[in-house]
């Protein structure tokens, strides 16, 4: 398809973004489109394919009411209790969501705050996973927020504690981690980090 043209300066909402008939991933920030990089590498994927998976067997073992998505996903952040999509003028489509309130759930992805989000960082995305987009999913109260650094082999997970984001701990492959919204998880940073 072909790449439509569009007016970085101008303020879009999801209404608008929905008829963006083309092949280009694009973020909306406040009505701005932010483009999002080509497509992830390899490692990028395998990690986010292992996590994600650990999550979503969990979540059938254990019949859940959770659900686990991997991008692209959109997840939407309205103003206030507003939910028309002309209201609506954030767009993110982190890596993986779980998303526990089935509430939020609709045919166009989330609306509202996931549960959980992971955001699998590279060199074309690190500003906005580490700074943008934390500010965001802390402000739109976003439980716990896990930014992955795959060339690295480590995790920082924040947990949101009286509206503001705290940092649980910073882990490498060498750990094992125990999500907060989920009471008996343990995931091997070892199995996820493996090539």
């Amino acid at each position: 398809m072909n790449t439509l043209e569009l007016d970085i300066t101008k303020r879009y909402t999801f209404a608008d973004y929905l008829t963006w008939a083309d092949d280009v991933r694009r973020e909306l920030f406040d009505g701005f489109i932010k483009l999002m990089t080509p497509a992830p590498v390899r490692r990028h994927q395998g990690v986010s394919m292992r996590l994600s998976s650990l999550f979503y067997y969990h979540i059938e073992k254990n019949r859940g009411t959770c659900n686990v998505y991997h991008a692209p996903f959109d997840v939407r952040f309205p103003k206030k209790t507003k939910k028309n999509n002309k209201d609506v003028y954030t767009v993110v489509q982190p890596d993986i969501v779980v998303v526990c309130d089935p509430e939020k759930l609709d045919d166009y992805g989330c609306i509202g705050a996931p549960d959980l989000i992971v955001e699998i960082v590279s060199p074309t995305s690190v500003t906005r996973d580490v700074k943008d987009k934390f500010v965001l999913y802390e402000a739109e109260g976003v439980r716990e927020y896990w930014i992955v650094y795959p060339g690295e082999d480590t995790i920082s997970i924040f947990v949101l504690e009286n509206e503001k984001y705290q940092l649980k701990g910073m882990y490498t492959k060498e750990d094992k981690v125990k999500p907060s919204i989920f009471n008996d998880l343990e995931i091997d940073l070892e199995n996820v980090f493996r090539d």
